[in-house]
């Protein structure tokens, strides 16, 4: 796998999960072991949390590729990334630890301003890809805001 397809899929998977949480948030539901989606929500959540554990790495592979690796701007922004995917982390992996997974939880896990900024640092790298030629439609992660 290349790194421009691995940073690819793993902002897809975190991306995927954010939308999956929005309608389940809406959804009122008090357990997902009760719900049609429950499988599925903790599906994209473990796949969530597997692509935001190397989404840094995978952002500093890309800079790489680019031949920015020395330029301390684009250094700098992945260490960004890599302390915005920590707590994102820490916040999806406190919400798959709990027994019952609820629309209040995920509406909460929601607000998070760590997801939140996760998010954004995937839409903003997206960007920076475009600008570079490799972005969405270039073999690049999906993004916008």
């Amino acid at each position: 796998m290349t790194a421009l397809t691995d940073i690819k899929r793993r902002c897809e998977a975190v991306e995927a999960c954010y939308e999956f949480l929005l309608a389940y948030a809406a959804q009122g539901v008090d357990d997902d072991r009760q719900s049609r989606n429950g499988g599925q929500l903790r599906e994209l959540l473990v796949a969530a949390v597997a692509a935001a554990a190397g989404l840094a790495d995978a952002g500093l592979a890309a800079v790489s590729i680019l031949g920015l690796d020395t330029d301390r701007r684009y250094l700098a922004f992945c260490g960004v990334l890599r302390q915005d995917a920590t707590k994102a982390l820490a916040v999806l992996e406190l919400v798959l630890a709990q027994p019952r997974i609820g629309s209040q939880l995920i509406d909460n896990c929601n607000a998070s301003l760590h997801l939140r900024a996760l998010l954004t640092d995937i839409f903003l790298l997206d960007e920076v890809l475009r600008g570079h030629g490799l972005g969405h439609g270039a073999d690049g992660p999906a993004g916008g805001a």
